[in-house]
C-alpha cells in the first residue's frame, strides 16, 4: 500500500493523478480501466478540495493498494472535513434532458458506473470514502 498525504487544493490533482498513476502503471493496469480510475480521482478529490473544508483548506490522504486476488485496485480518500457521504444522494435521472435535471450529482454517478465497489465511512472525525476496480 502507497499513501500520498497532500493539503486537499484543486491544484494538487495532477500531483493526486501522478502518484495514483504511478501505481496502477506497476500494476499494469490495463489503459482503459486506469482512465476511469483517473475520471473517479479527479471527481474524489476535487469535491474534497472544494467542500471538505470550505472556506478553509485541509488535508486529504490517499491510499492506493493493488491486490493480486482477484487483481483490482483499492483508493481510499480520507479527509477530516465536514462529514459528508456522497453515496447518499439519489443518482441523477439521466433520461432527463440536462435543462430538466436537478443540478450536481453527475459525476458522483460516473465514480458509481466505473467502478465495481464504493463504501463510505465517518470514522473518528474523518471522512474514508474507499473505491475499489478490479482489473
Amino acid at each position: 500500500m502507497k499513501e500520498l498525504d497532500i493539503e486537499a487544493r484543486a491544484e494538487n490533482l495532477e500531483k493526486v493523478i501522478q502518484f495514483v498513476d504511478q501505481e496502477l502503471e506497476t500494476a499494469d493496469c490495463p489503459i482503459k480501466a486506469q482512465m476511469q480510475i483517473e475520471i473517479a480521482v479527479e471527481e474524489i478529490f476535487i469535491n474534497i478540495a472544494n467542500y471538505a473544508y470550505n472556506p478553509d483548506t485541509g488535508s486529504a490522504v490517499i491510499r492506493v493498494e493493488v491486490a493480486d486476488d482477484p487483481v483490482s485496485v483499492k483508493l481510499v480518500f480520507i479527509d477530516k472535513g465536514v462529514p459528508y457521504d456522497p453515496l447518499a444522494k439519489k443518482d441523477p435521472d439521466i433520461t432527463l434532458s440536462a435543462e430538466e435535471r436537478d443540478i450536481g450529482g453527475l459525476g458522483i454517478f460516473m465514480v458509481k458506473k466505473n467502478m465495481d465497489e464504493i463504501h463510505y465511512e465517518y470514522k473518528d472525525g474523518q471522512n474514508i470514502l474507499t473505491l475499489i476496480k478490479n482489473l
